[in-house]
């Protein structure tokens, strides 16, 4: 089976690279690769074939070289198998040239506090473009109910259709039970704001995890970074979750409006009849006559809070 099927991904053999197995990368550290095997961790270096191609989370790969898992040896990483999707982020909006950070990955989990740190929702828009950019489908995770209520940011996006789980704290086997089964068989890629809760997340949902949990300053409102870099943890039914290191800003440089827009299949219709080059933010804009007419306006104003987000101005 497929990692995302099974906390074993299975590996295949290829005959360019005959008896060589196929790894998944579950961690990357200063050009060290773990790649998970049949029956072992591997510790792999890429391969100098492969010049800049980046190697990230969430790959395929093909290894060669010592293969064991022995401690002290080391692995080839001599081809990276196609990717069935990429989250890319970049530096910042201006900058085109984006980075992918994870690979293979079916869904996308925002994690938003509902308080302490309020909610940052031009975040979760930011994160929602770039899922919808990579195919992967987004999720909400709403932390701390127990300190705000869950109903405004609920509200603002229901119109999407995005699923959203709910939690407070002190956290529960019930609480976590919905999202469990949404997370079970496939690969997960979890993100949010330090100090959302994330890190307390995962360690309910993986509990050896053992990922180091922040605070927020009372002053500024921010969390601590707590974790480094990314890292993919088997969950115990099946599946994977792979966390992120929090971050405060979201570049998409390189996503594109079409792309965007690629994400809402029922206004195309009335897309296709905006001109050539329509930003689709403007008063003169046709899709407010056509969402008016089909009853579609919630979902133009999700659209255009998007399309906003994505080129940094306001909604």
């Amino acid at each position: 089976m497929r990692p995302g099927k099974g906390t074993r991904p299975r590996t295949r053999r290829r005959p360019a690279h005959s008896g060589a197995p196929e790894g998944f990368v579950t961690t990357v550290d200063r050009g060290r690769y773990t790649c998970l095997t049949d029956d072992r961790m591997v510790t792999a270096m890429k391969a100098r074939e492969l010049g800049r191609r980046s190697v990230v989370v969430g790959d395929r790969v093909v290894l060669a070289g010592d293969v064991s898992g022995d401690p002290g040896t080391l692995a080839r990483i001599v081809r990276i198998q196609p990717r069935t999707s990429a989250l890319r982020r970049s530096p910042d909006d201006t900058d085109p040239v984006e980075r992918v950070i994870v690979a293979n990955a079916d869904q996308l989990v925002v994690v938003c506090a509902l308080a302490q740190p309020s909610p940052h929702l031009r975040f979760v828009d930011r994160c929602l473009v770039a899922a919808y950019d990579a195919g992967i489908s987004p999720l909400l995770a709403l932390t701390k109910a127990d300190l705000a209520s869950p109903d405004e940011v609920l509200s603002v996006y229901a119109p999407l259709g995005v699923p959203a789980h709910v939690t407070q704290r002190p956290l529960t086997a019930e609480q976590l039970a919905g999202l469990q089964a949404v997370l079970d068989g496939k690969i997960s890629v979890m993100i949010g704001q330090s100090g959302v809760g994330k890190s307390t997340l995962v360690n309910a949902l993986v509990p050896d995890a053992d990922r180091v949990t922040g605070t927020v300053n009372p002053v500024t409102g921010r969390g601590r970074h707590t974790s480094s870099s990314a890292v993919a943890l088997p969950l115990p039914g099946s599946g994977w979750i792979i966390d992120t290191p929090g971050v405060r800003g979201f570049g998409l440089g390189g996503v594109s409006p079409e792309r965007v827009l690629e994400a809402f299949p029922d206004l195309a219709e009335g897309i296709a009849d905006c001109p050539p080059g329509d930003d689709h933010l403007g008063p003169d804009c046709h899709l407010d006559e056509w969402a008016a007419e089909h009853g579609a306006q919630t979902r133009l104003d999700s659209l255009r809070r998007l399309l906003a987000s994505r080129d940094g101005s306001d909604a």
